[in-house]
């Protein structure tokens, strides 16, 4: 007997739909309150949830297999039925809503959000939206199973709307009317972001809407990606009004170790770290493309007495920044333990941060923002003023990078794990297309290169280990000089 196989699979589709209806629907069964999975153990996904009470743009920037889309479908489901469960801390509407659900193409969408959302094709309304609640839907042209637009019924008693749109389409097929919800699943366009962020705002009686943005950064620092993540300048000139979570691998359970490695020997070695932690992809752009891990280490305390110290700072008009390291003689490693980066902090209160470090360290530092008419030799003043104890930094570039780089590479070069402004520093420095260092949240990264750089070309004579008694200062009013190699700066 011949089995018809495509009345089998609506059958089974149908005894599906109707187990889920009477469950309460694919919906109620994630983000449990007990089990292997529990909500409890997901926390950023949860923070993302309740940040929409506050923030109308939020970004999940975060590593592939995380849960992303499927946290901005099951907020997008609880919209566009009213139903909120108990636990519920994010933002709620008290009326049907009209919703756009986005991605690359027409058949992404389909074969991603559209059947987190309604299930597989065949399977429609076992979905996150039971299938009791679909009211009717309307195909797409020319796309086989893709639907354009989707009625939902509400709680109010209303119908809500939810339409899928492609980037593929440009950005005049995003004007239109006011969305009470806009979910991005992949980077779109820049101007297709601007036109969803135009069609989600306040208006007239329109009390405005949300945007939702999911997807890994394997397009590198995008202007979407920067907005999300703006300088530390950037969020002082202005108060944060989107929110941005990174979901790593480490974040979620349901990723076992075996997986993982499987994973990882699949993927690329430049884009680890963008599928593995959803720090955005360099690619041949970065200049130092090592995974943060291999340099990474918990913090070392006390610092052994016998490593010899030194520090190297970065002083602009606005934003101070400084690195302190210590330097292992007998295995010829660099350990970075200290930092500093303060957006329109004064000198004193950078003299403040270093002499608290040990005033017996000494130092190298850049003239070139402090310094007038070329005077180059008063830019000591500014920090001796405070018996900081500081030379001029030798600040060629390229020669900097190849020496931090050259110890990277050779494990030679380790860093704090609680140096947490330099970590974001090192993860999004890169160069532009024309190989050019991009000069842009760049601070610390500088002042590692003097560090090394300045200890590389004098050797050991200007660090120094801890002083048995008080640490006499030099004269250092002199400006670097590579044939001068007695000058100590380290201690």
């Amino acid at each position: 007997m011949e089995v018809n196989r495509d009345a089998l699979g609506a059958s089974v589709a149908a005894i599906e739909s109707k187990l889920d209806e009477r469950a309460g629907g694919k919906i109620h069964r994630f983000f449990p309150a007990e089990g292997p999975f529990r909500r409890a153990l997901y926390p950023k996904h949860m923070a993302f949830f309740k940040a929409g009470k506050t923030f109308r743009e939020r970004g999940a920037i975060s590593a592939n297999r995380t849960g992303k889309t499927l946290m901005g479908c099951f907020e997008t489901t609880l919209h566009l039925t009213g139903d909120y469960p108990d636990w519920w801390s994010g933002h709620r509407f008290n009326e049907a809503v009209k919703w756009w659900c986005c991605g690359d193409t027409s058949s992404t969408v389909r074969d991603i959000v559209q059947e987190q959302l309604l299930g597989p094709r065949g399977a429609h309304g076992t979905g996150f939206i039971p299938s009791h609640l679909i009211h009717h839907k309307v195909s797409k042209r020319g796309i086989s199973d893709a639907m354009d637009t989707v009625w939902v019924r509400h709680q109010t008693g209303g119908l809500s709307t939810v339409q899928f749109k492609s980037y593929e389409t440009g950005r005049a097929s995003f004007q239109g009317t006011s969305q009470h919800g806009v979910l991005m699943d992949e980077e779109p366009p820049y101007d297709i972001y601007e036109e969803s962020l135009i069609r989600t705002a306040k208006t007239g009686d329109f009390p405005g809407g949300i945007l939702l943005l999911t997807f890994t950064p394997l397009k590198g620092l995008t202007d979407i990606v920067q907005e999300f993540y703006p300088s530390e300048l950037q969020r002082k000139k202005q108060p944060a009004f989107r929110f941005v979570t990174r979901i790593t691998w480490d974040d979620v359970p349901h990723l076992g170790a075996d997986e993982k490695a499987d994973l990882l020997l699949r993927m690329r070695p430049y884009q680890r770290e963008a599928r593995t932690r959803g720090v955005p992809q360099l690619g041949s752009g970065a200049i130092y493309p090592f995974p943060v891990r291999e340099i990474k280490i918990p913090d070392i305390s006390p610092i052994p007495d016998h490593w010899v110290r030194g520090f190297a700072l970065d002083a602009q008009p606005l934003m101070k920044s400084s690195v302190h390291g210590a330097f292992d003689r007998e295995t010829q490693t660099w350990y970075l333990y200290a930092c500093f980066k303060r957006i329109e902090a004064t000198a004193a209160d950078h003299a403040a941060h270093i002499r608290h470090q040990g005033l017996w360290i000494p130092g190298i530092g850049d003239a070139a923002a402090l310094v007038r008419d070329g005077e180059r030799d008063k830019y000591i003043d500014v920090y001796r003023q405070f018996d900081i104890d500081l030379c001029l930094a030798e600040k060629a570039v390229e020669p900097g990078i190849q020496d931090v780089y050259t110890l990277i590479s050779e494990g030679r070069f380790k860093v704090f794990q609680s140096m947490l402004h330099w970590f974001d520093e090192f993860e999004t420095y890169q160069r532009d297309q024309k190989g050019r260092v991009i000069k842009r949240n760049d601070h610390l990264m500088d002042a590692t290169r003097y560090l090394i750089r300045g200890h590389l070309a004098r050797g050991d004579n200007w660090m120094v280990t801890v002083p048995a008694a008080g640490h006499e200062i030099k004269d250092r009013d002199e400006p670097y000089d590579e044939g001068r190699s007695e000058t100590r700066w380290m201690a």
